[in-house]
């Protein structure tokens, strides 16, 4: 079962770009998630995809020699959902219909997260470093985290709220 979560069920196995493969998946069950029960639903199930995907990692690179294999891409949903949480919580505090598309948001969270996970600058580079499930996990939980940030001003800048 933890090779199985690991892998996101077999997504981590597709090429080119496993990773990409496992973000794009992610948006689309994050969007489904959201049309569930927004933002509130969202988080819930972003805290449990970290603490059960940190759980696998650990589990999977226990004993394999390669720090962070390509084909483990649980991390790069719960990085995904933590950047997904920005539009989610924009979209629920205005009040829109959970069900509701505004796409910009939902793609910008996707384009963020993959810029910072590939370029992986300042701490998400030192994080990636670390030995064990955390190396794994931190690296795409920061850049969750500066996507949503980005996301959020830009979402600002874009509706009058900054500058």
């Amino acid at each position: 079962m933890t090779r199985a979560i690991s892998i996101l069920f077999g997504i981590g196995l597709l090429r080119p770009a496993p990773g990409t493969w496992g973000s794009a998946v992610a948006v689309a069950l994050a969007i489904v998630i959201h049309g569930l029960g927004s933002f509130p639903l969202l988080l819930v199930a972003t805290v449990l995809v970290t603490v059960i995907g940190w759980w696998a990692v650990a589990q999977e690179i226990g004993t394999n020699a390669d720090r962070d294999p390509p084909e483990i891409v649980i991390d790069e949903v719960a990085g995904q959902w933590l950047a997904m949480l920005a539009p989610s919580l924009g979209f629920w505090a205005a009040g829109l219909d959970s069900w509701t598309f505004p796409w910009p948001g939902w793609l910008g969270a996707f384009v963020m997260f993959r810029l910072f996970d590939i370029w992986k600058p300042w701490i998400i580079g030192r994080a990636e470093r670390r030995a064990g499930a955390g190396g794994v996990m931190l690296d795409d939980l920061l850049a969750g985290l500066f996507a949503g940030v980005v996301v959020m001003v830009a979402a600002g800048v874009a509706h009058g709220l900054l500058l």
